[in-house]
This record gives structure tokens, C-alpha cells and sequence, in this order.
């Protein structure tokens, strides 16, 4: 059944991420996935967006750059934001119906109003009639099904590319939360750094990301295969990049064990969020997520061993989110397609005072 809306337009949620960007159309579901990248020439102009633009990375003729307009959860580049989501924004709405359409955005919980403000803006140049944001940690709860609205805690650690986010949430609003800039992308940097000190060879963003999703791990020790429910993977990667001192081509094989020391940094920094969290968590809640657990959301949730980690160095239960990648959009979309109801979780270019919520 086509969604509708009192002015007749579509109402879309949109989960702007770091790494990628996904979009909620009200009534249909998640209807777009595409990477947070656009491909801009010599004059500023986007030629390509999202899929199209990240196959560009590294293979770039003199002239045209591929980027990303996002860093660490926020914009770092205003007018390849603003382009990206019009041409995105475009693409999940049916051309010839497309309007302006009312906007609800997800964004980091540490945000400042300078940042929130730019992101306003970028979706109002894109093509928005209406703005409205709501924190990335709410949404993901939302989307993996916590009862945000109950006079219960609930705890959501949502690994995203560019941030994590850590909160406790109850009736409805944050209690506490850390929002750090360590997630995904740094991940990344940090197998590309230790692949390039260890043994002298330059990769690029995208082989640090398969490296990370072949071998990567997050436990002290190996994870067993049967700990995970998963067959055996490989501990060994052969990695393609340049000879640092040499300068030509050349192949290198690395293990779990050296990706685990070069996760090692990261990895602390997000389990000493989720410690900072728990201790501020009022003692009342605190007992709720002994009972109900911590729940795992965002792409970092896929990282091999890190509910095991965490379940270790807390004390409490760890559970990884069903769909983890899609928490976060879902959640967004929720608010699309329960606007009345949810409305007090949002805040926009105008301020909206808390209303009760209902889920």
C-alpha cells in the first residue's frame, strides 16, 4: 500500500552514516544502501554518488577525487553533503512523484549545534520541507527492539563507522551516554598503520576493511569457531599493496594474531566507553541491565569476539542486535511511521518540547 502523509508527499528516515548511508521510505522499508562517498572534478562538481563513487577509490585519474563528505559521525564537507543527499534522496523517491518530503536524520549523541545545524541545512538544500534529528543511540535502540518507553534501563553500544555510541535509555530519553569518535573508520587506520610499520607496506582504506572482516578480532584469545556457532575461518590474509621503501607492488601475508595487536588501541577506547556508561548508570538501572544485557547494534557489532570482550570485561551480558547494520535505519524509521507518537524523541530546526512516548 503506497504511503501517504497529510500533504501527499513520501517521509523518509535516513541513517547518515560515516561509511554508508541508508533510507527509510515510509510504508515501504529500508528502500536505498549506499555508500557515504561522492566522486567530485576539478571544479567541485559531483559526478558520481554512493556504489558508483566508492568503486573509485584509489583509481582515480588526475581531476576527480572520491570522498567522503562525512567524518567521525558529522559533516566534513557541506556541498558534497548536500549533493549526496539530493542524489540519494532522488534516487529512493519515485522521480516523477518526488517532493519535498518531511526528513527525520539520525545523528551522533555528541554532536554540537554548529554540527546539528549543518546537517539541517544539507537536507533543507537537498530538498526537505521538514527536518527533524534524533540521536543515534535512541534510534538504534529503537531498531533493535529494546523497550525504550518502559521505566526499565536499557543499554545500547552502536558501532558505526565514524562514532560509538554508548547509552542507557529509559522512559523514553537518554540517561546517560558517551558518544567517542573511534569506530569503523578507525579500525581501519589502525590495521593500515600497523600493516605499514610492521612490514613496510602501504594499503588502502578498502583492503584495511577486508583485512578487518576476515581475520579481525577483538578477544584477547582466539575466538573458537564453536563459540560463535560459525565454521572455521581462516587466520591468515594475503594482502596486496606498495612497498613502502621499494616503492613497487608486493604481497605480504599477515595473521589474526597481528591484526588482534593492531585492533588492540580501538578496541580499548570503545570498551573503556562502555565502562564509563555503566558507571554513571544510577544504581537502579544499573541492576536492569545486569538482568537485561547490553545490546550490540552498527557494523563494529560484527567484529569477531567483541560481544565476548565486553561480556568479560563487564561482568553483564553482551548480545549482538538482529540485523545490526540495519538498527539504526529501522529505529529512524519507526519515528517515519509513527511521527505522532514519537515525535517527542525528535528535536529540528525548531525546538519541540519532550512528549510522552508510546512503542
Amino acid at each position: 500500500m503506497a504511503p501517504s502523509t497529510s500533504s501527499g508527499t513520501y517521509d523518509i528516515g535516513i541513517d547518515l552514516g560515516t561509511a554508508n548511508t541508508l533510507v527509510y521510505s515510509r510504508g515501504k522499508g529500508v528502500v536505498l544502501n549506499e555508500p557515504s562517498v561522492v566522486a567530485v572534478n576539478a571544479a567541485g562538481d559531483v559526478i558520481a554518488v554512493g556504489a558508483e563513487a566508492k568503486r573509485t577509490i584509489g583509481r582515480t585519474p588526475s581531476g576527480i577525487t572520491a570522498m567522503r563528505p562525512l567524518r567521525e559521525g558529522v559533516i566534513a564537507d557541506f556541498h558534497a553533503a548536500e549533493q549526496m543527499l539530493r542524489a540519494l534522496m532522488k534516487k529512493a523517491l519515485p522521480t516523477r512523484r518526488f517532493s519535498k518530503p518531511r526528513v527525520v536524520i539520525c545523528v551522533p549523541s555528541g554532536i554540537t549545534g554548529v554540527e546539528r545545524r549543518a546537517v539541517i541545512d544539507s537536507a533543507r538544500g537537498a530538498g526537505a520541507r521538514e527536518v527533524h534529528l534524533i540521536e543515534e543511540p535512541m534510534a538504534a535502540a529503537i531498531g533493535a527492539g529494546l523497550p525504550v518507553a518502559d521505566p526499565v534501563g536499557c543499554m545500547v553500544v552502536d558501532i558505526g563507522g565514524g562514532t560509538t555510541e554508548v547509552a542507557v535509555v529509559s522512559m523514553g530519553g537518554i540517561v546517560t551516554a558517551q558518544s567517542v569518535r573511534v569506530a569503523g573508520d578507525a579500525l581501519d587506520a589502525a590495521i593500515t598503520t600497523y600493516v605499514k610499520k610492521k612490514h613496510s607496506l602501504s594499503i588502502g582504506e578498502r583492503t584495511a576493511e577486508d583485512i578487518k572482516i576476515a581475520i579481525g578480532s577483538a578477544a584477547w584469545t582466539p575466538v573458537p569457531a564453536d563459540e560463535e556457532g560459525e565454521p572455521e575461518r581462516p587466520t591468515t590474509y594475503t594482502v596486496r599493496g606498495r612497498d613502502h621503501v621499494g616503492g613497487l607492488p608486493r604481497v605480504q601475508e599477515v595473521t589474526e594474531e597481528e591484526i588482534r595487536e593492531a585492533l588492540a588501541e580501538p578496541v580499548d577506547a570503545i570498551v573503556r566507553a562502555v565502562h564509563r556508561t555503566l558507571d554513571e548508570c544510577p544504581p537502579e538501572l544499573s541492576g536492569d541491565i545486569i538482568e537485561r544485557g547490553i545490546a550490540l547494534t552498527g557494523g563494529g557489532a560484527l567484529l569477531r569476539g567483541l560481544d565476548l570482550r565486553l561480556r568479560q570485561e563487564m561482568g553483564v551480558p553482551v548480545l549482538v542486535a538482529d540485523e545490526p547494520l540495519d538498527c539504526v535505519v529501522n529505529g529512524t524509521g519507526k519515528c517515519v511511521d509513527e511521527f505522532a507518537s514519537l515525535q517527542g524523541l525528535l528535536t529540528g530546526a525548531k525546538e519541540q518540547p519532550r512528549r510522552a512516548v508510546r512503542l
